[in-house]
């Protein structure tokens, strides 16, 4: 059953920050925000859940390390607006491959001094390919923050305040040069083209306020099925 989260105070985004700590022993190991699904998907399958603000989707502690981290107890402050998840941290915490994410001295004087903790793996081989599957994710977080809080020398403010009629026009241009490309077989410039067309929809994504995971939850019912049929389906429904 879900947990009443009525007494806790999000921000105006939402979330509220957690602490993550060693459940037998002191060390904090990171910090992250959750939002209410990631607090409840905590409690309810007993491993850590966050809320990322840069790809804006909920995530699982180690969902690409393996590195998950088994929730003990879960606490909260005076104020009720902040989080202390105490874990059992499988291998380690950071990205960096150190226990901890806070690791590094601020004012040491010698370079021996500035980092704390044994490497205790290798991130080159464990993350290896994350940030390349990870990149659309992170490029969605982008455009809701420029949505959000727009910048004068912003590319992307300037598509998301000119609204469908200036997007539109980005769109045809950019799966016109595609198309060019793919016609010239030059594969560098369908590669850089793609690339083009892919910002610009997840562009639309994001002033239309679509996740690009509800994309992919539509893609997925729609695998193993025909093309042809399911294009039936929606004009029979149109």
């Amino acid at each position: 059953m879900p947990v009443d989260l009525s007494e806790l105070k999000f921000d105006s985004d939402g979330l509220v920050p957690a602490i993550v700590q060693d459940h037998s022993g002191s060390d904090v190991l990171m910090l992250a925000y959750m939002n209410d699904e990631a607090i409840q998907l905590t409690l309810e399958t007993g491993f850590a859940h966050f809320f990322s603000r840069s790809r804006q989707k909920i995530w699982k502690k180690g969902e690409s390390s393996g590195h998950v981290q088994s929730v003990k107890e879960v606490l909260y402050d005076c104020d009720a607006d902040t989080l202390l998840i105490k874990v059992d941290q499988k291998v380690a915490a950071c990205h960096t491959g150190r226990y901890s994410c806070f690791y590094r001295v601020l004012g040491a004087t010698s370079a021996g001094d500035r980092e704390r903790g044994e490497v205790r793996f290798d991130p080159d081989d464990v993350y290896e390919g994350v940030q390349a599957r990870e990149i659309l994710d992170r490029l969605y977080g982008v455009i809701i923050e420029r949505k959000t809080a727009p910048k004068d020398n912003s590319y992307t403010s300037q598509l998301l305040v000119g609204g469908t009629e200036v997007m539109g026009k980005k769109i045809l241009e950019e799966g016109f040069e595609l198309i060019t490309a793919a016609k010239s077989n030059k594969r560098e410039s369908v590669i850089k083209e793609a690339a083009d067309l892919l910002y610009h929809i997840w562009v639309v994504l994001g002033w239309s306020s679509v996740n690009p995971d509800e994309v992919m939850n539509e893609m997925v019912s729609r695998f193993g099925r025909s093309g042809l049929e399911e294009k039936a389906s929606r004009d029979e429904g149109s």
